[in-house]
């Protein structure tokens, strides 16, 4: 029986990290098991994620794998937030800046549907729009630094469009508000709708608009967040894993993934899907703004 201890998102990635070294060093389940004194079971359950893992574990696991000392660093921080009751993952804390669970998590899912009522995500912005927040964001970072994070955040947006394994589906809600603030001057903002509309596009991709004349939506007090949802696993021997919910702060990122808080945000996200404007309605939207904004 899986424990239930804890949140199992650093277990997820801690394991799949611990699996990806392992394969990678040419080492088996049966000589990891023999080299370390451990039961196959046991290390078959860390990497799939199935219960909190030992600090000493994961040091042991790594020296196996000749893993860098800065990663092993990373993963002993995540295996010591396996026995957290909830995780806040914190930027720069256990886990260094570089190593963002987020992105890891995104690549893995088959879905995402999201929700954002400041400001378009990373996966839909162009380049001049990310600049422009990123000159906010990060006034005293030099400008080699900001285009280095600019670069990152255009390299994420390959998702939309992979093909092995298939690209995930997106299913993206926006507030009207989104569309209206100017970021970077009406003509980057004007290029940024363009692009809306292009991504919107894609077979994999929905881009909807909730009005601001539909009011506040019900549980308008979570802001902006992110269901993830993954696949099935292979030949359906096992369930999926549970769903995600990724909700970004100032000081850092919040991960939720028990049932009563996937079902809040649940019936979150289909309350703003039932306010907001089908694709077609949400595309008139978006041109009428970009017209709106051409002639001011």
């Amino acid at each position: 029986m899986t424990e239930d201890v804890g949140s199992t998102v650093p277990r997820r990635q801690l394991g799949r990290l611990l699996r990806q070294f392992r394969t990678e060093a040419g080492v088996t389940l049966d000589a990891a098991a023999e080299a370390l004194e451990y039961s196959r079971q046991k290390i078959w359950r860390i990497e799939s994620g199935l219960g909190p893992v030992r600090v000493l574990d994961v040091k042991a696991m790594c020296e196996l794998y000749h893993v860098s000392a800065e990663m092993t660093e990373a993963m002993r921080g995540l295996a010591a937030e396996t026995k957290s009751k909830g995780w806040w993952h914190a930027y720069g804390d256990a886990v260094p800046s570089w190593f963002e669970l987020y992105v890891g998590l995104e690549s893995a899912a088959a879905m995402l549907r999201r929700y954002d009522e400041s400001l378009i995500p990373g996966l839909l912005q162009t380049r001049q729009y990310a600049q422009a927040i990123y000159r906010l964001d990060r006034p005293t970072s030099s400008e080699d630094d900001r285009e280095r994070a600019v670069e990152v955040r255009l390299q994420r947006q390959s998702l939309l469009t992979r093909r092995l394994p298939g690209a995930p589906q997106v299913h993206q809600i926006l507030s009207e508000a989104v569309l209206r603030r100017v970021v970077g001057g009406p003509r980057v903002m004007t290029a940024q709708l363009r692009r809306l509309l292009e991504v919107g596009d894609l077979a994999n991709v929905s881009v909807r608009v909730l009005p601001l004349s539909a009011g506040p939506p019900p549980g308008a007090v979570a802001g902006s967040f992110v269901v993830l949802d993954f696949p099935a696993t292979k030949g359906g021997r096992a369930a999926p894993e549970p769903s995600v919910v990724y909700s970004e702060s100032l000081t850092g990122a919040l991960y939720l993934d028990k049932p009563d808080e996937l079902h809040a945000y649940e019936d979150a996200w289909r309350g703003i899907a039932a306010l907001a404007l089908d694709e077609g309605e949400s595309r008139d939207l978006i041109k009428r703004i970009i017209g709106e904004m051409q002639h001011d």
